[in-house]
């Protein structure tokens, strides 16, 4: 199967993609802000540079899209019909670099939660900050 686009289409289409202040991500920080949970983005000195790191709760947090991430049993995670070797070795990789970022974190004392972009979505989405916030006020604050 060919692409659909052209090569300066498909390159203008990847350039668009970015890898911080995703709107998953900017929904999410809103939603903790408004429950009054105050973070850091994105901190350069902790492996994988988490989305969301709440100092207080000694908790990061991901905000990982589907695709990117490789998300089993998920809709939104489809290989591609062309180039399907680079996309499967590229999402293959992302995910060790996922892992070994989280084991990283964890041997370092924090505490790991992954949000999936799907669960982000209208149907899903408060059921998901119910549940990302029990886990938060579970683990225990550092004063």
């Amino acid at each position: 199967m060919t692409d659909r686009h052209t090569p300066a289409q498909r390159k203008y289409n990847m350039q668009q993609i970015k890898g911080k202040n995703t709107k998953p991500e900017i929904l999410l920080r809103k939603i903790l802000f408004s429950k009054g949970y105050r973070y850091r983005i994105n901190t350069k000195n902790l492996p994988g540079k988490p989305d969301i790191v709440l100092k207080k709760y000694n908790t990061v947090i991901f905000v990982n899209g589907c695709f990117w991430h490789g998300h089993k049993n998920c809709k939104y995670f489809v290989i591609p019909k062309t180039r399907t070797a680079f996309w499967t070795e590229k999402i293959i990789t992302n995910i060790k670099r996922d892992q070994n970022n989280i084991e990283s974190l964890l041997d370092l004392g924090w505490n790991v939660i992954t949000v999936w972009e799907c669960n982000l979505k209208n149907n899903k989405i408060e059921e998901t900050v119910d549940k990302l916030i029990s886990k938060l006020n579970n683990s225990s604050p550092i004063f």
